[in-house]
C-alpha cells in the first residue's frame, strides 16, 4: 500500500505526457536508463540529480522570495510539476512551509485564485452539471480515490463567500493529509460545489473563474448535493468525504443529513472540537487539574465553537461529571451576546443556553444583552476559547479581568486567519502578565516574556484530520463517528509534553505533525473496531497498528517499468 521502493511501478506514458504528470514526473532525476526507456532524453537537462538535490535546490528558489503569497503560488506551482518533490521539501520543512500551504497563506491564496489558476486540479462542479456528475466521476484516472475533500466555497475560512476561489481549500487540506497524514495524493480529490457566489466583487472581476450566478439556494442547493452525494457513494462506495468551511446553515445540517449514509465527517466542527478538546485535555494536565474542573466561556457560539463545546462535554461526563454538571460550566456567546434559552436558537446551541434564573444575580448593565465582559466579571472562567471571526474581540478590558480571578487562564483565539484573530498572542501575554496559556488558530511570532522568547501553540485542525482519515482507511470504516474524535482528542492530548512554561506546552511542535496522525490514527482504528464500524475483514490488535504504519506514503522516487 506504499510506494517506498521494494517494487517497481509499471509506467505507459512516454515523453511530454509523462513529464506532464505531476504523480510521475521526475524531471532532473530521472535516471539515464529511463531516460531512453520513457523518451524523456533531451526533454529533460542532461545533468542527473537525486530527489535530494533537488529538494536543497527548491529550498534555495522558495527562500528566494519574500512575500508568503508568493512562496504559496511557487508551491502550488511545483505540486502541479512534481508531487513528490512537492512533499519531500514539506517534509523536510514542514513546520517552515505548514502556513504556506496552510492557514493563513491560503485565505489570501482564495482571494487570488482566479488570477494565477492555470493547472487543472480536482473538479469544479456546478448545478447545470448536475445530470453530468456520474460522466464526470467515470474518468479512470479517479479509479484510485479514497479521500475527497469538498467546499462550496461559501465560508471560506473568516473571509466569508469565495465562490469557486474556495477550492484553494480543498487543495490545501489534501495537501495536509499527504504530507502529514501519509495518503497516496493519487487516492485524493479535492471537489468544488460552484453554487454561485453573492460576492459581488468575485462575480464582477472579469478574471473569475467560477459560475457567475448568485449563490443556488433552498431546494435547488439541496437537489444539487442529494445528486452529487449520491454519485460519488455510487463511484466511490469506501470514500472518505469531507466537508469543508460550508456555512453555518448548511455545515451541521448536511453533516446530520449524510453522516450515516458514508463515511463522513465536517472538519470545521467536528475537527476542529478535536483538537480543541485535546489541547484543553492537555493543558488541564499541565495545570495539575481535570478537564471537569474547568469553565469555559465559548465566543462564537456557531456550529464549530458548539461543536467543541459538545466534545469537552462528553469528555467532562468520561471524568465522572453528570450531563448536567458538565453542562453548567458552560457559557456560550453569539451575536447577541450570552446565549439564553429564551431566545430564538439553533438546535445545536441549545444543550449550552443559560436560564434567566442563572444569571438572576449577575450585575450587568443591561441583563437583555449581557456581553462578555458581563460574563467575565460575573463568573470564575478557566478557559475562554474564540471561534467568533472577531478581531480584537478579546480585548484587554475582558483578559484582565479574567487573569485576575484565576492562577493560569487558558485563551485560545481560534479564528482564522491572523486578521481574524481574537486576539494576538503578545497582548495577551502582556495583559496577564505571563499568567495564560495560549493557542492560537493561525501561527503569529513567538511571544517575549521575563526577557525570554517563546513559541506559542497552534491549535490547527492539521494535528487531527490528517490522522483521522490515515485510521479511518486502515481501519476500512463504514463510518466516521463522534467516539473517534473523542479518540483522536485523547490521543493528541497524549502526544506532548505538557508544561506551564510561557504560554504553556499544550501540543507537540508541528515539525512532528506525522508522528501525531500516526498515534491519532491508530487510536480511530482501534475506535473504529470497538464501535463494530470497521469492516469484518479489518485486523485488530497490534496488526491494526501495523496497518495503519502500512498505509503511510512517503515522497520518494519509484524505478519505473516500462509495459
Amino acid at each position: 500500500m506504499t510506494n517506498k521502493t521494494n517494487s517497481a511501478q509499471r509506467v505507459t506514458k512516454r515523453g511530454i505526457d509523462l513529464l506532464d504528470d505531476p504523480l510521475l514526473n521526475k524531471g532532473t532525476a530521472f535516471r539515464e536508463d529511463e531516460r531512453d526507456a520513457f523518451g524523456v532524453r533531451g526533454l529533460v537537462p542532461p545533468h542527473v540529480e537525486t530527489l535530494e538535490d533537488q529538494c536543497a535546490r527548491a529550498k534555495i528558489a522558495l527562500d528566494e522570495v519574500d512575500v508568503p503569497i508568493q512562496k504559496y503560488l511557487r508551491l502550488r506551482q511545483m505540486q502541479d510539476d512534481n508531487e513528490v518533490l512537492f512533499y519531500k521539501l514539506i517534509s523536510e520543512h514542514l513546520t517552515e512551509i505548514l502556513p504556506l500551504i496552510y492557514t493563513p497563506t491560503v485565505g489570501e491564496g482564495c482571494e487570488e485564485f482566479s488570477r494565477h489558476w492555470e493547472h487543472p486540479r480536482g473538479l469544479f462542479l456546478s448545478p447545470p452539471d448536475q445530470s453530468k456528475l456520474d460522466d464526470i466521476f467515470a474518468d479512470p484516472r479517479f479509479d484510485a480515490v479514497e479521500v475527497i475533500v469538498v467546499s462550496d466555497g461559501e465560508r471560506i475560512l473568516g473571509l466569508g463567500d469565495q465562490g469557486a476561489n474556495g477550492m484553494g481549500i480543498p487543495i490545501g487540506k489534501l495537501s495536509l493529509y499527504t504530507a502529514c497524514g501519509g495518503i497516496d495524493p493519487n487516492k485524493t480529490l479535492p471537489i468544488l460545489l460552484d453554487t454561485g457566489t453573492d460576492n459581488e466583487d468575485r462575480r464582477n472581476d472579469p478574471r473569475y473563474i467560477g459560475w457567475r450566478h448568485a449563490r443556488v439556494r433552498g431546494e435547488e442547493y439541496d437537489d444539487f448535493v442529494e445528486a452529487f452525494v449520491t454519485a460519488v457513494k455510487k463511484r466511490w462506495p469506501h470514500v472518505l468525504l469531507q466537508w469543508e468551511d460550508f456555512a453555518r446553515g448548511n455545515a451541521l445540517r448536511l453533516l446530520e443529513r449524510y453522516k450515516d449514509h458514508l463515511c463522513t465527517f465536517n472538519d470545521d466542527v467536528q475537527g476542529t472540537a478535536a483538537v480543541a478538546a485535546g489541547t484543553l485535555l492537555a493543558a488541564s494536565k499541565a495545570k495539575g487539574e481535570g478537564l471537569g474542573d474547568q469553565v469555559v466561556v465559548i465566543f462564537g457560539a456557531g456550529s464549530a465553537g458548539c461543536g467543541i463545546g459538545r466534545l469537552i462535554l462528553r469528555l467532562m461526563q468520561d471524568e465522572g461529571l453528570s450531563e448536567a454538571e458538565a453542562r453548567a460550566r458552560f457559557y456560550a456567546m453569539d451575536a447577541n451576546g450570552l446565549v439564553l434559552d429564551d431566545a430564538d436558537l439553533q438546535d445545536f446551541q441549545k444543550p449550552f443556553a443559560r436560564s434567566r434564573d442563572d444569571i438572576a444575580d449577575w450585575k450587568c448593565a443591561d441583563k437583555d444583552r449581557i456581553d462578555l465582559i458581563d460574563v467575565l466579571r460575573n463568573i470564575k472562567a478557566t478557559v475562554l476559547l474564540g471561534t467568533s471571526g472577531q478581531a480584537g474581540a478579546f480585548d484587554q478590558s475582558c483578559i484582565t479581568e479574567m487573569a485576575s480571578k484565576v492562577e493560569r487562564p487558558v485563551i485560545l483565539p481560534l479564528s482564522n486567519p491572523v486578521s481574524k484573530s481574537e486576539a494576538r498572542p503578545q497582548d495577551i501575554v502582556d495583559w496577564t502578565d505571563g499568567k495564560a496559556m495560549i493557542g492560537t488558530g493561525s501561527p503569529f511570532d513567538p511571544v517575549k516574556i521575563g526577557g525570554k522568547s517563546y513559541t506559542v501553540d497552534q491549535t490547527n485542525n492539521a494535528y487531527v484530520f490528517p490522522g483521522v482519515g490515515l485510521g479511518v482507511l486502515a481501519a476500512r470504516a463504514t463510518r466516521v463517528s463522534e467516539q473517534m474524535f473523542v479518540a483522536a482528542a485523547k490521543a493528541l492530548a497524549q502526544t506532548a509534553k505538557t508544561s506551564t512554561e510561557g504560554p504553556g506546552h499544550m501540543l507537540p511542535p508541528t515539525s512532528e505533525l506525522r508522528r501525531v496522525a500516526v498515534e491519532i490514527a491508530k487510536a480511530v482504528a482501534r475506535s473504529a473496531v470497538a464501535e463494530g464500524l470497521a469492516e469484518a475483514q479489518a485486523v485488530g490488535g497490534a496488526a491494526l497498528d501495523d496497518e495503519v504504519e502500512a498505509r503511510m506514503w512517503h515522497p520518494v522516487y519509484r524505478d519505473f517499468k516500462a509495459e
